[in-house]
Order: C-alpha cells, then sequence, then structure tokens
C-alpha cells in the first residue's frame, strides 16, 4: 500500500514537473529565437531582418514593400496587383536579347498607345484612325516580343534550387517570396536587387490583359465577387479600402506602362521595402552582401502615409446584389486597426462566434435551425493595417433566407454583449490561435513573412514575440467589452446576394 503511494506521488511530481515544463518552453524558445534575430538598415533605408536556424541548408526570402490596393487612388486601382505582375517580367540584362533595341520600341508602343487613347477620347472619334492605330500597335508589340526571353528570371531561379517563387498582393502590402539554398544568398542578392533598381516592364499590355481576364473569371463572373465588391464599396464609403484588390475594369484598361513607372518609383524606394532572410544563414554575410547589392539602390522619401480615415458610420447600410446563386450574405462591423488593444479581443470574439463547428453560430444557424449550410466569422477584413471589419458570412440553406440567418447572428450578438463567454470557448480560442501562431513560425518562409509584418505594421519586429502572451491575456471580460463597444447595429453593414430569377 505504501509503494503505491510513493509511486502515485512520484507520477504526480513528474506530472506537475511537465506543466511548469510546458508552460516555460515557449518562453524560452522565444527568448533564444528573439535574442538570434539580427538587423541591418543600410544608408538607402532598406531594412533587413535575418534569424539564422541551421536545421536544413535552405534559406527563405521575403520582401515586403508597404503598399497595397489602400494606396491607390480613383483612376490606378488595381495598379499595385498590375506592378506584382509586372515585377518577374525581368531588367535590363535578365529576359531581353538586346536592351538597347528593346527599349526604343517599348517607347514607341507606349507613345502609340497614348495616341490610341486620346482618339477614343473624343468626342467623335475617328473608327478607321483607330483601327488603323491598333494594327500598328499590335505589330510594334510583335516587334517587341522578338526581344524576349520568355520567364527567363523563373527559370534562372528554378535552376539554382528555387522551386516557390511567388508574390501576392493584399490591401496592405505587396510581397515577394522566395527559397534558395544556402549556398545561394548571395545569387538571390543579384537577383533581387538588379530587379529593383533596374526593372524593365515589358510585356506589359499583353499582362495587362491576364489581370482583367483574371477580374472577369475571379471577380465579374462569380457571385460572392461582385457581392464583396459591393460589400466594400458600402462599408467603406471614404476610406480605399472600397475598392478591391483587382481594381476597377475602367482603371486597367487605362493605365500605362508610365503609370506603373511611377508608381514604382514612389512606392519601391529602399525606405518602403523591408526584407526577412530565415534559414541556414550567416547575418553578417548577408549584412555584407545587402550592402553590396542593394545599397547602390538611391534613397528616397518614405511615401506620404494615407490621408483618409474611414469616418464615423451614421446608420446601418445594405447593398444587394443580385445574381444566379443561392443566397449568401455578410454582417460587418467596423473596428480599429490591428494596432488596437483591442484586437486579440476581437480575434476571440469571431473565432467564438464563427470559427468551426463548435462555435456559436455555427451551432445554432447550422445544426440546431439548419438556417444555413454554413457559417464563419473573421476579423481583420478587407486587410487589418487600417480600421476594419469584424464580419459573419452565413450561406442559406435551401427553402431559408438570409432574413432568417440575420434574424439569428443578431440573436446570438445579443447573447455575447450580455454574458460572458465560457471558459471552455476562451480556451478553445486561445490553444487555436496558439498552435497556429507557433506552426507558422517552425517554417522558415512564414517566419520571414511574421517578422516583416511585425516590423511594418505593427512597428517593430519584436512585437512578434508578444504576440502569444497577449492571446492568453484576453479574458471574458475583454470579449464582452468589444461586443459592446463595436456590435451594434448602427455600426454595421449587410451585404446579400438575392437570386436572380430562375437562377
Amino acid at each position: 500500500m505504501r509503494f503505491k503511494k510513493i509511486v502515485v506521488l512520484k507520477l504526480l511530481f513528474f506530472f506537475a514537473l511537465s506543466l511548469v515544463l510546458l508552460h516555460s518552453l515557449p518562453a524560452q524558445t522565444f527568448d533564444t529565437m528573439k535574442k538570434q534575430v539580427k538587423v541591418h538598415t543600410l544608408s538607402n533605408g532598406m531594412k533587413f531582418i535575418v534569424l539564422e536556424r541551421h536545421e536544413a541548408p535552405v534559406v527563405s526570402f521575403h520582401v515586403y514593400a508597404d503598399v497595397g490596393s489602400a494606396n491607390e487612388v480613383a483612376g490606378i486601382t488595381g495598379i499595385s496587383h498590375i506592378l506584382e505582375h509586372m515585377a518577374f517580367k525581368g531588367t535590363k540584362i535578365v529576359g531581353t536579347k538586346d536592351y538597347a533595341a528593346e527599349s526604343k520600341i517599348l517607347d514607341e508602343v507606349d507613345a502609340l498607345y497614348d495616341d490610341i487613347k486620346r482618339e477614343k477620347a473624343k468626342p467623335q472619334p475617328d473608327a478607321a484612325k483607330i483601327k488603323e492605330l491598333e494594327e500598328n500597335f499590335a505589330a510594334l508589340e510583335k516587334k517587341a516580343k522578338e526581344y524576349v526571353i520568355n520567364n527567363e528570371y523563373f527559370d534562372m531561379m528554378m535552376k539554382e534550387g528555387d522551386q516557390g517563387v511567388n508574390a501576392y498582393t493584399s490591401n496592405d502590402a505587396t510581397q515577394y517570396i522566395n527559397s534558395l539554398p544556402s549556398n545561394k544568398v548571395e545569387f538571390w542578392m543579384a537577383m533581387t536587387s538588379d530587379r529593383f533598381l533596374h526593372p524593365v516592364f515589358r510585356e506589359f499590355y499583353k499582362e495587362k490583359d491576364v489581370v482583367m481576364e483574371e477580374r472577369r473569371l475571379g471577380l465579374e463572373t462569380q457571385p460572392m465577387g461582385k457581392l464583396l465588391e459591393d460589400f466594400y464599396a458600402t462599408a467603406f464609403k471614404a476610406h480605399p479600402y472600397h475598392h478591391d484588390v483587382v481594381g476597377h475594369m475602367s482603371d486597367l484598361q487605362a493605365i500605362t506602362r508610365k503609370d506603373v513607372h511611377d508608381y514604382f518609383q514612389k512606392y519601391y524606394s529602399p525606405s518602403n521595402l523591408t526584407v526577412g532572410i530565415v534559414g541556414d544563414v550567416n547575418p553578417e554575410e548577408a549584412f555584407r552582401l545587402a550592402e553590396l547589392y542593394f545599397n547602390r539602390i538611391p534613397s528616397g522619401p518614405k511615401p506620404e502615409p494615407i490621408r483618409t480615415i474611414e469616418p464615423e458610420q451614421w446608420g446601418e447600410r445594405h447593398v444587394t446584389v443580385e445574381a444566379k446563386s443561392q443566397p449568401i450574405l455578410i454582417v460587418g462591423y467596423h473596428h480599429p486597426d490591428v494596432r488596437s488593444k483591442d484586437t486579440n479581443a476581437l480575434d476571440a470574439l469571431a473565432n467564438i462566434m464563427g470559427r468551426g463547428r463548435s462555435s456559436r453560430l455555427y451551432q445554432v444557424l447550422v445544426k440546431d435551425k439548419k438556417v444555413a449550410v454554413n457559417v464563419v466569422g473573421i476579423n481583420g477584413f478587407p486587410g487589418d493595417k487600417f480600421p476594419n471589419l469584424v464580419a459573419f458570412y452565413a450561406m442559406p440553406s435551401t427553402g431559408h433566407t438570409s432574413a432568417e440567418c440575420l434574424d439569428l447572428i443578431e440573436a446570438e450578438v445579443e447573447k455575447i454583449k450580455q454574458e460572458l463567454v465560457t471558459p471552455e470557448e476562451l480556451t478553445k480560442f486561445k490553444r487555436g490561435a496558439v498552435k497556429s501562431y507557433i506552426n507558422q513560425m517552425k517554417a522558415n518562409d512564414n517566419m520571414a513573412a511574421l517578422l516583416t509584418y511585425a516590423d511594418v505594421v505593427q512597428g517593430d519586429w519584436t512585437q512578434l514575440f508578444d504576440q502569444i502572451q497577449e492571446i492568453n491575456a484576453v479574458t471574458a471580460d475583454d470579449v464582452k467589452r468589444v461586443a459592446n463597444a463595436y456590435l451594434f447595429k448602427k455600426n454595421r453593414t449587410v451585404g446579400e446576394i438575392v437570386p436572380e430569377k430562375g437562377s
């Protein structure tokens, strides 16, 4: 009997010890990682954040350009995304057989395009002249094509081991991603610095057609795409979150190669670029190479911040899209940007209300009442660098309506405003959020993205290592407080798809 008691006590001791170690491990790991991060800013303003990890002989590179669709103004919406496409078209030495000859033809193409635009803009355009100009334009483009080496940048990167060349544009940023063997760090420095020093926007008008097709296929022919575009425009009457990343079709048609060049000069100056490098790399060697290759790029002023702040909403807004689709509902509530003290509580709110099968809205709308086939909550919509939305999306089931879904969402919103969320709900959120965060930090490419995001958007890369502590600090009172602060009718926008007759 005494032996059993000793065994039980030992087991309890080791269990308690394991819990202590489990809770201290993240702090120890983060503290170690934080000390390993090295930062160097070039004299031209370009910042490099390096974290060495020697588990595998690979290095991930992440270039964060602090420019997204929110920086666009009327007339050039979609230009950030176009520029992302053009960034892979090469330079004065990559992607061309003879840049000197090619550049002359590209200038002629631009001049002819301007002539076509001017003629089409006249009160009484000359159709015959337009036809002639367009034929000459097509002939010049064909001639320029003769100097192009297709996809040379991609081919060179892949030949050296980069199988994941990628980039993406969001409302808040444009980001460029590479992953290479660790002995190719200088190769990346040479290739990437050349792209920012000597970009050539070749095949521009052809690539514009690609982007316009993306808009047609991804937005104009998709009911959800139509709803989101009109929802943004309704929810944000002043701030540039009101237009989609892909831009308006008329702007895409009118944007010129000069527009892209000027936009590049303004937003791709070194002071607006932050680089994250994570993997099997020596920080001091990386900084030496950065000085050698990137410091040759002329410095420029940091672009002026966006001036417009979305004003207070004076009443509920509603937008309806008619489409050949089943009904879809979106409800969004305004709140401050990601730097707000309320961000983590809002994340918890969105999670508890609408993330996963155990969420409140799923349990009520899908499982119990069966008025919806799916429901989701999301925070930071459509971006989070500026004041944005916490939103709830529902797809009514057959025989049910968006109005039914909205009534039930409203009822659940009132509950979370009146009653504290349960400890189990809060624990589920925290465990999921922390697990997701740690999983992201394991991968070099994701870690590079997290470091650059924290530095640019949150103001300091060290903020990255405070996130888990801040997530764990969220209380039930915090969730109730933010629900009451932001989830009220006057502060919301409701968007819905109404099926067209016969759909």
